[in-house]
């Protein structure tokens, strides 16, 4: 669609026009035919004072059979039984409109946003023609095989997990999930079923249900939210609300040593408003009012806990307010292989501050507060840093429940291939809810132990690695990478400590790194080998792990 007549171009746009002409461009007029390296960059056409015609959205397969590597028979089928994104979808999502002034802000942010989308796998937004002070712009995306119809298992920490499921993240094209799934873990077995639309109506507003049915209970959640979608968001409003019916356990030198029932239920609305994106900075206001109960019993014929967390119902308003912060960082072969990677490095703070009121139904009065801050550092030209700390908890006659807790990851890149990698987490919990809330083993940080080995209320986790990325891409379908790594941890005091092996625990170890680069979910399969230094007689001397993550 073209934009009405623009404004009066202005000299820059003019100078912009002579300098392309003398550095041999064949004229603007005529830049739609020259390839794309000989367009001005959005930096310069915005500087210039121009604005965006024609957007043309074109969504692409997900094999380019444009490339003779990526055209066969196998890639032709899957490209012709894939339903492909509908151009609408991608339309809806941009920042940008015709008739806008251009703005190398909203159009890379348009890109992170879009990267976001599990059915995309790439995404590149340029310029392709500039004529009288117009400029039409070119969305190109790819899509990811959406469908997934999967048998997977896995272990970590001694652990069996599998998992049986039919998913497609982009039904019909649409941006719609829906899934259905079973999983058998060291928790439960059960079922779940989840649905959700980025875009309801075409909408910036977002809708998603989910519901599972366990062995031991049952959960269900569902939300309705136009949400703060863009930093120049203006306002945000939404309604939440989520129950689930359980056991949960508590574990003592990976075994599970008591059981109990937990039923927990919150329903939260809000309303957001802010000023937009300022000078660089969104500052973001929101009121909503908050019930969240949560009811504790015993499990008839499981062992006990010495002491049964108790009965606690919040009912109340609260604010808050967020500032972030439009600096970002983007590279490849970090958290992923052959994957663009957002980074956030600028600040990004939370604080939120409820009431509990006893007049509500509270169980009394009290105050709850969480606050979270993160920030990102650029050490070297190929090294950087990101850091967060967060604090929460309540206050009525004491402090109840109050967490705080720090994490700080450095990235370093040595070439093309090798990057090190290093984390240092630190968490403390006092008067908590439930017994040893924060537990470190197997499944949450050290590899070479079984899952869940030590619990406490307080932990300290640091872990490095050197990691390997490889050009390998066999079949066009997967990237292959590897890691030698090193972990250090504990966790310690209060209740429910270990009563053997409670010191600091160390293992080594090393693995291999599989991304599904075709797949919606772009997970990194981990296959370890991890082995523990402090271990006991009763932990065996190598740990195999295979778990699907999120990344690296």
């Amino acid at each position: 669609m073209w934009c009405a007549k623009p404004a009066r171009p202005s000299i820059k746009f003019y100078l912009l026009v002579c300098l392309a002409a003398l550095a041999g461009a064949a004229g603007w007029a005529n830049a739609q035919n020259a390839p794309a390296s000989r367009m001005p960059t959005f930096a310069e056409l915005e500087a210039a004072g121009a604005r965006i015609g024609e957007i043309r959205v074109l969504p692409g397969n997900i094999f380019d059979l444009n490339d003779p590597r990526e055209n066969n028979f196998f890639f032709r089928l899957a490209n012709a039984i894939h339903i492909q994104t509908r151009p609408q979808v991608i339309r809806q999502a941009l920042l940008f409109e015709s008739g806008q002034p251009v703005s190398v802000q909203k159009i890379q942010e348009t890109e992170r946003l879009l990267r976001g989308y599990d059915f995309l796998y790439d995404v590149d937004i340029r310029p392709v023609a500039v004529h009288d002070g117009v400029v039409d712009v070119e969305v190109r995306t790819r899509d990811t095989w959406s469908l997934d119809v999967s048998a997977s298992a896995s272990r970590e920490g001694g652990a069996n997990k599998g998992r049986i499921s039919v998913a497609e993240e982009n039904l019909l094209g649409t941006g719609i999930s829906v899934g259905l799934g079973y999983t058998s873990d060291v928790d439960r077995k059960g079922t779940t079923f989840n649905i959700a639309d980025p875009n309801v109506f075409g909408t910036r507003t977002s809708a998603s249900y989910a519901y599972s049915k366990n062995e031991d209970g049952h959960g269900q959640s569902a939300s309705l939210q136009r949400p703060f979608y863009e930093l120049d968001s203006r306002w945000a409003a939404g309604f939440g609300a989520s129950e689930s019916l359980g056991t949960d356990a508590l574990y003592n030198a990976g075994n599970s040593v008591a059981e109990y029932r937990h039923r927990h239920q919150i329903v939260e609305t809000f309303g957001g408003w802010s000023a937009g994106l300022v000078n660089g900075w969104a500052r973001r206001y929101s009121i909503g009012l908050t019930h969240e109960n949560d009811v504790y019993t015993l499990e008839p014929g499981k062992t006990a806990p010495e002491r049964l967390p108790s009965d606690l119902k919040v009912v109340g308003p609260f604010v808050r307010f967020q500032l972030v912060q439009d600096e970002f960082r983007q590279d490849m072969n970090l958290n992923l292989i052959g994957r663009v990677e957002d980074f956030a490095m600028g600040i990004q703070a939370n604080a939120h501050l409820g009431r509990a009121l006893e007049s509500l139904d509270s169980t009394r009065d009290s105050w709850i507060y969480r606050t979270s801050i993160s920030n990102g550092f650029d050490i070297t030209r190929d090294s950087f840093m990101l850091a967060n700390a967060y604090a929460n908890g309540r206050y009525a006659e004491r402090g109840e429940n109050n967490a705080i807790g720090a994490l700080a990851r450095y990235y370093q890149r040595r070439g093309r291939h090798v990057v090190y990698y290093a984390a240092l987490s630190g968490d403390a919990v006092n008067n908590p809810d439930v017994p040893g809330p924060l537990t470190i083993g197997g499944d949450n940080g050290l590899r070479g132990y079984p899952l869940r080995y030590q619990a406490g209320e307080r932990r300290v986790l640091f872990t490095a690695e050197a990691r390997g990325y490889t050009d390998w891409y066999p079949f066009r379908l997967f990237r292959v990478g590897a890691a030698v790594f090193y972990d250090t941890g504990r966790a310690w005091k209060g209740e429910n400590q270990n009563t053997v092996n409670s010191g600091w625990l160390r293992d080594v170890g090393f693995g291999l790194r599989l991304l599904s680069a075709r797949s919606s979910k772009g997970t990194v399969l981990h296959a370890d080998f991890a082995f523990p230094i402090d271990r006991t007689d009763d932990i065996k001397s190598a740990q195999f792990l295979v778990t699907s993550r999120v990344s690296f």
